[in-house]
Formats: structure tokens, C-alpha cells, sequence
């Protein structure tokens, strides 16, 4: 009863623009407008060593927070503003999925729609079970050299070179309190994976995977709805940081992104 619609309406208006935006933008790089016969259906277990399946999962985890903040901010309650948008940001991966199995040259891949849907789950997970919020999904990127050096056959999407995947771990809430109260609160412990040689040396690729400090920006003391939404948001990147990495070779990196 307390819902915005004036809100609701104006956000939802300048979404829709993104979403034609992004769908122009993903017509172009893959889809091309050429139409499969029917809906092509395939799993893709073998394709970039699955660490697209972890860009899927990303996706639906982001995504729902962006739903969820729209929804806030109009005044939905948090549980309904928690279930539509993952239900919302599900939806929209399973069209992302469909406009592949008919498209010419994709297919429609039901792993990658499991990553979908296991990304908006947990997110859902997240709000039901507060302590998974200690567990934070991040993203890093730099453009690769095949990308920088203007390929048309990729793009931002697929660049797995230039892509990191991070599991940030709160670790002053999961410790043991005894060691917990040594632990900086602004400090965090990052997992990330990484692909190598996918684009240069196809039949040599392989997965990476480090260990790195990084930052929690929810600790900065700015208060309120907007700044909430910022801090959350900021939560899905990985900052440079000195970096272990611990696969395939032990070595140290200063700062890495």
C-alpha cells in the first residue's frame, strides 16, 4: 500500500532503455538477427574450462541486487522486493538463454541456465540466511590483448582473459572471535579464478587461481538508501590488491586486478 509507483514508473522507464540497450548491444556481438530453425538446445560443459558457468552465476547474483535496489527504492517491502527480483533477474538470463538457441551459430545451453539461477538464488539464500552475506560474489576485468588489439570476434562478455572471478570472505564475522578481534573490519580475503591462454594458445589453456586481500566498502560510515545501494554495489569488484597465485605456478603479484 505504501508503494512509490511515481518512482517505480521512473525507474522502470530508464530500464527498459537499458534493456533495449543491452539487447542491441548483444544482437550485434552474437545473436546477429540470424535465426536458428526452432530452438537449438546443447550443453557446453566443455566450453572456456567453465569458467563462463561462473559468469552466468555473476550475472543472476547481480542482477538481483540491481532488481531488489529499484524495488527499495519504491518502497517495496524487503521480502517482496528480495523474491521479485530474483525472479526478475532469472527471467531475464532464461531470455538471454532463449535468444541464443535461436540464433544462428548458438545454442540454447540448460548448464548455463542452471549457473542463472543458482546466481539469483543465492542472493536469495543470502537474505533468508544472513550469515551467507559474509560470502560475497566480486568481478574483476582488464581488458585483454585480444580485445585491446580490436578483435571482432569477442567482446566484453567473453573476454575470459581479461575476466577474474572472486569469492570475498568477510573474515572478521567468520573467524573465531579469539582471532577475529585482531581482524581490520574494512579488510577481506579473496578467492579468484581466472582463464589463461584461451584466446593465444587455444589447445594450452587453463584455469588460474589465486588468493588476495581486499576491501569491504559497506564499512564506510555513509548512511541511507542511496549510499547503501552504492556500497553494495561497489561490493561486486574486486580492488587491486597483492595477489598469491596458487595455480598453476605459486608466484606474487604486487597489485593485480
Amino acid at each position: 500500500s505504501n508503494v512509490d509507483y511515481k518512482m517505480l514508473i521512473g525507474l522502470g522507464t530508464l530500464n527498459v532503455g537499458a534493456f533495449v540497450a543491452a539487447h542491441i548491444y548483444q544482437a550485434n556481438a552474437w545473436w546477429k538477427f540470424k535465426p536458428n530453425r526452432g530452438l537449438r538446445i546443447k550443453w557446453d560443459p566443455d566450453y572456456a574450462l567453465l569458467f563462463d558457468k561462473e559468469g552466468h552465476f555473476m550475472a543472476g547474483h547481480f542482477l538481483s541486487h540491481y532488481v531488489s535496489s529499484i524495488l527499495e527504492a519504491a518502497n517495496y517491502d524487503s521480502k517482496s522486493a528480495q523474491f521479485y527480483s530474483a525472479l526478475t533477474a532469472f527471467l531475464y538470463e532464461t531470455y538471454i538463454e532463449v535468444q541464443d538457441g535461436t540464433s544462428k551459430g548458438y545454442t540454447f545451453a540448460p548448464d548455463d541456465l542452471i549457473a542463472d539461477f543458482l546466481g539469483s538464488t543465492y542472493y536469495l539464500l543470502q537474505y533468508y540466511h544472513p550469515y551467507l552475506k559474509n560470502f560475497q560474489p566480486r568481478i574483476s576485468y582488464w581488458p585483454s590483448k585480444e580485445i585491446l588489439n580490436g578483435s571482432k570476434n569477442h567482446n566484453v562478455f567473453d573476454d575470459y582473459e581479461g575476466q577474474k572471478h572472486w569469492l570475498a570472505i568477510r573474515m572478521k564475522e567468520v573467524l573465531p572471535k579469539p582471532i577475529a578481534k585482531y581482524w581490520p573490519s574494512f579488510l577481506m580475503l579473496s578467492i579468484g579464478t581466472g582463464i589463461k591462454d584461451y584466446f593465444t594458445n587455444y589447445s594450452h589453456r587453463h584455469r588460474e587461481l589465486y588468493i588476495a586481500f581486499d576491501f569491504d566498502p559497506t564499512v564506510i560510515p555513509l548512511h541511507g538508501k542511496f549510499w547503501e545501494f552504492i556500497k553494495n554495489t561497489f561490493s561486486y569488484l574486486h580492488f587491486p590488491m597483492p595477489v598469491v597465485r596458487i595455480l598453476p605456478k605459486l608466484s606474487f603479484f604486487g597489485i593485480c586486478y
